[in-house]
């Protein structure tokens, strides 16, 4: 069972893979924020969108205040699967009607940027972090001969001409498939891009953030929590950064580069949150082909390797998504982690033993492209949220993005990533039905997990709905012992779930989670 000090280094029970060659003991340690402090821009969050802009900002001589919560780390850049792909999950033929060629060719560009810039700059710091360039494979879900194959197909070489308008080497390629995939199951013909990426998150972030600590214009501060972000002034605006420790960051500008803003609505209404599941299985080296792959099932199958010892690397498989809040109570806990190890293991006979099982949160905005820059009725406050499965080339985007803005230069990635987007008229159907699904949570206050907190088994939580009371937050540890807390969660007042597999309380409403203990 995790301790009260693994959530402060992950936000979660279980252990991304990440950890096997860089453990939590190997991340530098900062000090908490103790008194108020001023500097020229406060960034909020230690995941690759924070630390990213911290870089580029630091790069131009502008003075840094990094403000974490727990550790650095701790969020959800720590726990993704680690691909770099200027890929789109809707596809280029959808973003392009969406958003219009321009707006599909900035998003190649930038995330085309985001690849080669990590490469750039783990070169240039020395950092050892798996970096490579690999192709990308889109794969149909059927197999061949069964209904679907052939319309995946069709798509595939849409999507092949489209992504090669827009600057992609594409190419649908019949009848290959992928070196190592030597199970029954026939999925061949491939949808195949150029330029992709994969390296090891956490020693990309953690070896720039050990050049940060190294320079005159950064200091970071952890086990800071903010708890508000509140401009002040009208000629000549100041930001004013509220720590939970009472201790304010006085600066000119505030990025917010965490998962989820602080905020109760804005952009908050027009993203959907998402769980999403990974395993890390042991297979010998050079068995399967080292690339990004993709299935065309909803949620769909990814995936991508990393190193693991002398003879072996990790195959890491993902996918099962369901929304934050909504998982259900049919199966048990691990069995999303189940599905994914048959899925590999009829694909690939060299497939070994599972050795990490977790899962990480997505944020899908409905127009397909992630919110960064300005906030909406903000002068000098930014963000960066709605990775929509690309997180990681989203958050250094934003590096390159919000420091262009902050420094006042243009930058035309800024018409398909501003905050302040209206989303277009084709997709107000789609946040209609989002809307009514989310609000359909509140249903939760007239529900109960539980009948009596007897019903709960050691290490489990639930809620309880007294008839006379609020709802409750009740979990009981491994030695039985109950804590108590209120089930709503403080910003839109949604009545939380439990995560049986992180061991933690998920807002059905909005994505945000907790830890066990509150």
């Amino acid at each position: 069972m995790a301790t009260h000090s693994h959530f402060l280094d992950t936000s979660g029970e279980t252990d991304p893979v990440w950890i096997h060659t860089e453990p939590y003991s190997n991340r530098p340690h900062f000090e908490k924020l103790s008194k108020d402090a001023k500097t020229d821009v406060c960034v909020i969050g230690s995941g690759i969108a924070g630390v990213s802009i911290s870089y580029e900002l630091v790069s131009r001589s502008v003075k840094v205040i990094m403000l974490e919560a727990r550790e650095v780390v701790s969020g959800e850049s720590g726990r993704t699967s680690g691909h770099l792909s200027s890929s789109i999950d809707s596809g280029f033929v959808e973003l392009a009607a969406k958003r219009g060629d321009d707006g599909a060719r900035l998003a190649v560009e930038s995330h085309s940027y985001a690849i080669d810039r990590i490469g750039e700059i783990s070169k240039e710091l020395g950092i050892e972090c798996e970096y490579r360039l690999l192709p990308g494979y889109d794969i149909s879900q059927y197999q061949r001969g069964q209904d679907g194959h052939e319309d995946d197909i069709k798509e595939f070489k849409e999507e092949a001409r489209k992504m090669s308008e827009l600057g992609i080497k594409a190419e649908y390629k019949h009848g290959f498939a992928i070196k190592g995939w030597d199970g029954k199951i026939d999925q061949r013909d491939v949808l195949t891009y150029a330029h992709q990426g994969a390296f090891h998150p956490t020693k990309y972030i953690l070896g720039v953030l050990r050049y940060l600590s190294q320079h005159v214009n950064f200091k970071c501060y952890t086990n800071s929590r903010v708890m508000s972000v509140e401009e002040k002034g009208y000629f000549t605006k100041e930001v004013r950064v509220s720590t939970e420790g009472g201790q304010t960051v006085t600066c000119v500008n505030a990025v917010q580069a965490t998962c989820i803003p602080l905020q109760k609505l804005s952009v908050i209404t027009e993203l959907k949150f998402f769980r999403t599941y990974c395993i890390a299985v042991r297979v010998p080296k050079d068995t399967i082909e080292d690339c990004s792959l993709y299935d065309s099932a909803d949620p769909y199958h990814y995936l991508r390797q990393t190193a693991c010892d002398e003879k072996h690397n990790y195959l890491l498989i993902g996918g099962n998504d369901h929304k934050v809040g909504q998982e259900g109570s049919s199966g048990p806990p691990d069995h999303r982690f189940a599905e994914l190890e048959s899925w590999v293991r009829a694909r690939f006979t060299h497939a070994g033993s599972v050795d990490y099982k977790w899962s990480g949160q997505t944020l899908e905005p409905v127009d397909y492209t992630a919110f960064i820059g300005r906030n909406q009725g903000q002068s000098n406050v930014y963000i960066c949220t709605g990775d929509y499965g690309n997180g990681l080339t989203h958050g250094v985007i934003a590096g390159r993005l919000i420091a262009d803005e902050i420094m006042g230069f243009a930058n035309e990635w800024s018409t398909i990533y501003k905050p302040n987007r209206i989303p277009p008229l084709s997709r107000i159907t789609d946040q209609i039905a989002h809307d009514v699904q989310v609000n359909m949570q509140y249903k939760r206050f007239l529900q109960s997990d539980i009948a009596d907190i007897e019903d709960l088994a050691p290490g489990e939580g639930g809620v309880l709905h007294p008839l006379t009371k609020l709802p409750i937050a009740v979990y009981k540890d491994e030695d039985g012992k109950v804590s108590k807390l209120s089930a709503l969660c403080p910003h839109l007042k949604g009545v939380v779930c439990w995560n049986r597999v992180e061991k933690s309380w998920d807002c059905p409403v909005h994505g945000s989670r907790f830890g066990k203990d509150g």
